[in-house]
């Protein structure tokens, strides 16, 4: 497999995602906002190179493109926010900054790194996997910013789905609340976070490493007849009521 470029490579689910492709033998790429953090998940991983940058600064993107290599057999964009929040108490920059980072910074990436995804697919596929939350599709209270800006994340993903093959896969992985943290506000609070857990058929919360294998696949050659899907891993939420 060509490298791979993992956005939030050093967060939760980006490195638990860096971890899984590494065991399959592929190099990486890792962009993250700390030096120190990306320095260390490189000289742990082997084989990957790195960039330091906030993505919501546009000029990022080509950066990564030109450092990653003009050949790309996949992309992860593991980058989001949990900001939640009744109606009244949204504004508008806030919802700007959840759009900015989970939607336009996964088009931009995506955009940017097509070129090398189109050379390193040869004659099979390249993938990328983008992420968006069980939330985009349940309708939960307090969601509506994230949700909005996840749900852009889904369509983009359908359209770029449609629009790159069949040289370039595009899916997407919708978890639950997950154990990394960035949810660490909500998980640390052990009360709540059992309440949350009893939602699920699975009766527990997400760890980035079932999130991740979904996503080391989705980005390999044995998921090259998987394009344009939303999946989740959630422990049943989206589907199941296990209770009443």
């Amino acid at each position: 497999m060509e490298r791979v470029v993992i956005y939030g490579g050093t967060g939760g689910i980006g490195l638990a995602t860096a971890r899984a492709l590494r065991a399959r033998g592929a190099a990486l790429h890792l962009v993250g906002r700390d030096p120190e953090r990306l320095e260390r998940a490189a000289s742990e991983l082997g084989e990957t190179g790195y960039t330091a940058g906030n993505v919501t600064d546009p000029g990022l993107f080509p950066r990564v493109a030109d450092e990653a290599g003009a050949r790309l057999g996949g992309l992860v964009y593991a980058v989001g926010t949990i900001q939640l929040a009744p109606l009244a108490k949204l504004d508008p920059a806030r919802i700007e900054a959840d759009f900015r980072v989970n939607a336009l910074g996964a088009f931009l990436a995506v955009q940017a790194a097509s070129p090398a995804l189109k050379a390193g697919a040869g004659e099979g596929s390249a993938g990328v996997v983008l992420f968006s939350t069980v939330a985009a599709a349940q309708g939960f209270s307090h969601h509506a910013s994230v949700a909005m800006a996840k749900g852009a994340v889904e369509g983009l993903a359908l359209s770029l789905a449609a629009e790159l093959a069949p040289a370039i896969r595009v899916n997407v992985v919708a978890p639950s609340l997950t154990r990394t943290p960035l949810a660490e506000s909500i998980t640390r609070n052990a009360t709540l976070a059992s309440g949350i857990a009893s939602m699920h058929a699975l009766q527990r919360l997400g760890e980035p490493e079932d999130v991740a294998a979904l996503a080391a696949f989705l980005v390999g050659p044995e998921a090259a007849y998987v394009t344009g899907q939303v999946i989740g891993v959630d422990g049943g939420r989206s589907s199941l009521r296990t209770k009443g």
